[in-house]
Formats: C-alpha cells, structure tokens, sequence
C-alpha cells in the first residue's frame, strides 16, 4: 500500500502533534514532491548524502527531527538540500521540538538510554528530571553516553553523588539552573557554553556534554520502530546511514 506524504504525516502527529512544538519552530511537511510513498528514510538531519542515500534506495520521503527549511527563504540554488529534495522526488516531514516535548521522543529516548526514573518534565517540556536506581558520577555517565551515543563527551564532575539526573537532548545547557533548582545533581546534554561549565564547577554540580548529534541521533531508529509499527508492513522504512556526526575528532 502506497501512501500520500500528508497521510504519513497525519499519523506521526499523533506520536508528536505540531501544538507542541515552540513557537519559533517550522515542523510538518516541509517538503512535498507528491509522490506516492512506499519507502521512507528516518535522519537527524536531511544532508546531502542524505538524500543521495534516500535516492539510491528509492525513497520518497525522509522523515527527520532538524527541520530541512528553517529560516524563511530568500533563495534557492540546484545543490540546497531543499532543491535535492524536489529533483530526486523525496518529501521532507520534520518534527523538531514537537518530537522533543513528546512523550516517547527525543528525550525520552534518551531518558531511557540514561536510565533515568520517575521522571517529570522541565525546560519548556523538552527535557527530562528524574531518579537514577545507583548513584553514579559525572564520570561514569560520560562513559555511559560514549559507550551508548557513539560520541565524545567532556564533563564537569560533582562535588556529590549523582542521584537526580537531568536531560536536555541537543542545545540544552542553558537549562542547568533550571535543573538546579528542581534538585539535579547533574544536567547530561548535547551543547553547553563555556559559562555553564563555569555554573556547573561553581555549583557543584556535574554536568556531562556529549554532542548534539550523539544525544539525539538515537531518535531515527526511533522513528523507524514507530513509523513501521503504525504503517503498512509492505513499506520498506530504515534509518539512514549517511545520517552522521559532522565534526571530525583528534
């Protein structure tokens, strides 16, 4: 069974409707080659490669968390992603902070991952407080995330043990106060500058920064698990292996 992007769109909205998504954001179908849809790539992010990989498997809608047009568009030339997409015939949906904020998305996928318990929402619904079954050390979490992400960490260790843990998936290390005052020990994210470092040492606290790319990348095995149980079984859907950190490390 073929489907229209709009009724694949329908369905993830009800794993992340559009109303949870802030204000700022631009989710949904961004993208609409109007093809019919019997493969679909899952991604981080629609690069490139991306959508050469899309191509050459012969799907014709990709299915990411970072939005493939966010800025309003002034112009568009043959090689922007936006333009790769319509020549090869591939839709684009994106669920961005709608996918953060949604139970069972981007942070709870990580919350899951950190083994974080009883957990409630902080940080405009996106991030995730909860308890931890040992206390553990800054240390020890960076290990966990090296070891589970597939990414490089670099942490601030607690002046204690870390019993209440705190997440924000992606850009998210201005929420440390925040978690601070709920009672984190530690705030685990994808990106902190270097005055949170600085709040984290002063606090006490820790604070482990493993990327953005590794702390949400877990989301496209995600999509495909939700999108093949909720979709027809003759739909060919997988995440794309293209869908790679872009930094290079020493």
């Amino acid at each position: 069974m073929a489907y229209t992007p709009q009724q694949v769109l329908e369905i993830l909205q009800q794993l992340a409707p559009a109303e949870l998504a802030c204000h700022w954001d631009n989710v949904g179908l961004l993208v609409d080659a109007g093809r019919p849809v019997t493969a679909i790539a899952t991604a981080l992010d629609i690069t490139p490669a991306v959508v050469g990989e899309a191509a050459l498997n012969g799907c014709q809608l990709i299915v990411s968390h970072h939005p493939v047009i966010f800025d309003p568009l002034k112009r568009l030339s043959a090689g922007d992603v936006p333009a790769l997409l319509l020549q090869n015939g591939i839709s684009a949906i994106c669920m961005h902070t709608n996918l953060d904020a949604a139970e069972g998305g981007v942070n709870d996928t990580l919350s899951d991952l950190l083994g974080i318990r009883d957990r409630r929402n902080f940080a405009e619904n996106c991030g995730r407080i909860g308890t931890l079954a040992q206390p553990v050390t800054a240390a020890q979490l960076a290990a966990l995330c090296k070891e589970t992400l597939c990414t490089r960490c670099k942490f601030v260790e607690a002046a204690r043990p870390i019993r209440t843990l705190a997440e924000v998936s992606g850009a998210g290390g201005s929420y440390l106060q925040e978690a601070i005052d709920l009672g984190a020990d530690c705030l685990v994210t994808g990106e902190a500058a270097h005055h949170i470092a600085l709040l984290a040492k002063q606090k006490g606290v820790g604070l482990v920064v493993a990327g953005h790319w590794g702390t949400e990348h877990p989301i496209a095995r995600v999509l495909a698990e939700q999108l093949a149980a909720r979709l027809d079984d003759t739909v060919h859907i997988a995440p794309a292996l293209t869908d790679r950190d872009p930094y290079d490390y020493l």
